[in-house]
């Protein structure tokens, strides 16, 4: 006998009626008959009383009922178990970013990492750097991809590399039909746009603190919740941004860049709670240094650790 002749004996019992049964079951009648006689040849003893209206279990079918009840509730228990098991034992490895970072090579990074680990549901979240501190400590992301250096005694931190920055211009503006770099100065006496505006600090200050450290005091005209705002506004010709080189991917119309005449960069800092030890994030330090190797950076000392973790992180995963 098998599951599905049990299965069909006790329908055939609870419905008393085979057309009823069989309907339930969506099979023909026909074969449901065949399955219950069968069973009972198997078992060498009738089970069903097929002169009663409506159909009754014989004794010995009561009993083979109750026990049919019985195995059929300890199979649905063995694969609801298993499917529980199967969610707790699947990991789980949220990244937060912010949205610059898009355009520095993440997607790449993140792809190379979910063909290193298909078993590891990966999720991403759009954050500040700023929150991305609270949302580590708290265990709402695993890693953090951001641009602003925080100090906490709960979060590592390793800068990546350090980007370039440019300004985007709107293409009527002068400076956009000349080839050569643009110093902050000349920068300054345009309206300016910055984003984030919250939280801080954010990219922002770190904009505006290169213009003070070169002893400027540009005018603020706006402060973009985000990104792409910022990049619509310079369309606009509400002013210019100060943006990673990055940034130049996006090829938004009526938009030029062009390079600084002063060293200009941002970081992109990889940020991680200081005892974390998951094999996930040593395979994304590992997948960070491979790539990076490949397009010609600097690999921080900090990822070099990783080795070839990539190489033994499938034996680690539940099969």
């Amino acid at each position: 006998m098998d599951l599905r002749q049990l299965r069909y004996f006790v329908m055939v019992a609870t419905e008393r009626n085979f057309t009823r049964a069989a309907e339930r079951l969506h099979i023909a009648q026909p074969p449901l008959s065949r399955q219950i006689q069968q069973l009972e040849t198997e078992v060498g003893v009738k089970l069903i009383d097929r002169d009663a209206r409506p159909l009754r279990l014989t004794p010995m079918g009561r009993l083979f009922h109750e026990q049919a009840v019985q195995v059929l509730g300890r199979v649905d228990e063995m694969r609801a178990m298993m499917e529980r098991a199967l969610l707790l034992e699947k990991r789980h490895f949220v990244i937060g970013f912010v949205a610059s970072t898009i355009y520095a090579r993440l997607p790449a990074l993140i792809r190379q990492f979910r063909l290193a680990a298909p078993k590891v549901d990966i999720s991403l979240v759009e954050m500040a750097s700023l929150e991305q501190i609270a949302a580590l400590k708290e265990g709402r992301i695993d890693v953090g991809f951001g641009r602003v250096r925080f100090e906490d005694a709960a979060v590592r931190r390793t800068v990546l590399r350090e980007e370039p920055l440019v300004a985007a211009i709107p293409a009527g503006h002068a400076a956009a039909r000349e080839d050569g770099p643009l110093t902050l100065a000349r920068i300054a006496d345009h309206p300016l746009i910055v984003y984030p505006r919250l939280p801080r600090p954010s990219y922002a200050d770190q904009v505006l603190s290169l213009f003070h450290d070169h002893g400027l005091d540009p005018r603020v005209a706006h402060e973009a919740r985000e990104l792409q705002i910022a990049i619509g506004l310079v369309a606009a010709e509400e002013g210019v941004c100060i943006v990673p080189e990055s940034m130049q991917k996006s090829r938004v119309d009526d938009v030029v860049y062009r390079q600084l005449v002063e060293r200009a960069v941002s970081p992109i800092i990889m940020s991680q709670r200081i005892a974390d030890r998951s094999p996930e994030l040593d395979l994304m330090a590992s997948v960070i240094a491979r790539m990076y190797a490949g397009w010609g950076y600097s690999v921080p000392k900090g990822l070099r650790r990783a080795g070839d973790s990539e190489q033994d992180f499938s034996l680690s995963q539940p099969s």
